[in-house]
């Protein structure tokens, strides 16, 4: 049996929040143009459910990423796959994360990969060496959600 599965994660600025992760990734931000339109023209959702970023139509409120390899509907532009799903929330991100993602990057280019997170909008918090058993860095995407390097 395949499972599919998306993570959701709350933010304050879903589609930002989904192109950071998308380029940390290497996966694609989902385009639900084409079922946005066909809902409009359709009557069941308004105008103010949506507005627009990158040049495409989304649903205010809500961004999705997916991993380029895996089958989506191409009317909707949802993944069936691997999936983040970025929704916005009233409040701030408060305490330490239950649940983080660790992003491994090629054997021996650990600083290579900090680098390129970091001039996506990562930023360090602290470097961990447990010998034998790994190095890594724990860092933080733009809305403070912490995640890990290796």
């Amino acid at each position: 049996m395949t499972l599919n599965w998306k993570l959701v994660i709350d933010s304050g600025n879903a589609p930002v929040l989904a192109d950071f992760w998308a380029a940390a990734l290497g996966y694609e931000v989902e385009n639900p143009t084409a079922l946005i339109e066909q809902l409009l023209a359709a009557g069941h959702v308004g105008e103010e459910a949506v507005t627009e970023h990158r040049g495409h139509k989304i649903f205010r409120g809500y961004a999705a990423i997916r991993h380029p390899e895996d089958p989506f509907d191409e009317t909707s532009g949802i993944g069936r796959g691997r999936r983040l799903l970025f929704q916005d929330v009233p409040e701030g991100k408060a305490g330490k994360n239950r649940l983080h993602i660790d992003i491994h990057g090629e054997p021996g280019g650990l600083d290579e990969l900090v680098a390129r997170l970091e001039e996506l909008g990562a930023t360090c918090v602290g470097e961990v060496n447990q010998g034998p058993a790994g190095h890594w860095w724990v860092m933080r995407d733009p809305e403070g959600n912490e995640f890990c390097a290796a």
